[in-house]
């Protein structure tokens, strides 16, 4: 099959069986989500919304986190992985989202990647949930499934790179979606031990359900 036709089937599958498709990430706000998908980098969406109630309702904006204790802000997010570093990280976001952005979170990807914590996958999700960008953050769900599927080459071995390959062929109004799309298919159908292959919907079009 080739990539196009491949492109085509799995996103016409998509939308005629998963119409709706959002982040599992808590929030209320542009703030809320940054912090959450911070707390989420290799740590699950369940573990975050845990701690994340607790966490916004002692710092419900940028203002509050800037001036925050380190202490007190690793007491509250101990249990999420690399607290530590996250810590720092946090504080540090507020405090240049004050001093350099007024409190807004940004709307764009470079200026999203200039906070502390922040890189590319981050900022992707923030400039697509928050601003309906038209890009596609790249985790470790969506590396995968694009890899399996065949809709990227395993030459691809970047996030980066992956993810340019998707935005290349996925039309722009499709591509917020996709992102929820893939990560969900890969969190609970294409997962990275056992693959639900023959329950999937996507298996007629998957290069790796063909050399099964």
């Amino acid at each position: 099959m080739k990539r196009k036709e491949r492109y085509g089937k799995i996103l016409e599958w998509f939308q005629k069986n998963v119409a709706f498709a959002e982040s599992e990430l808590r929030y209320k706000n542009p703030y809320e989500l940054l912090v959450a998908v911070i707390l989420s980098a290799q740590c699950t969406d369940v573990r975050v919304n845990i701690v994340t109630p607790d966490f916004f309702k002692k710092y419900p904006n940028s203002k509050l986190l800037a001036k925050a204790n380190g202490e007190d802000v690793f007491e509250l997010i101990r249990s999420i992985s690399y607290p530590n570093s996250k810590t720092k990280h946090l504080i540090a976001m507020a405090q240049m989202l004050e001093n350099d952005f007024g409190g807004i979170v940004p709307d764009n990807v470079d200026d999203l990647q200039k906070l502390p914590g922040v890189g590319i996958k981050t900022a992707n999700v923030v400039a697509s949930i928050v601003y309906s960008k038209p890009v596609i953050a790249v985790d470790t769900h969506v590396f995968r499934v694009a890899h399996r599927t065949g809709l990227v080459d395993e030459s691809e071995k970047t996030p980066e790179k992956v993810g340019k390959e998707l935005e290349k062929n996925i039309p722009e109004k499709l591509r917020a979606i996709s992102h929820h799309w893939l990560i969900l298919h890969g969190r609970y159908v294409c997962t990275a031990r056992s693959p639900h292959c023959f329950d999937c919907g996507i298996n007629i079009y998957c290069r790796y359900f063909e050399n099964k």
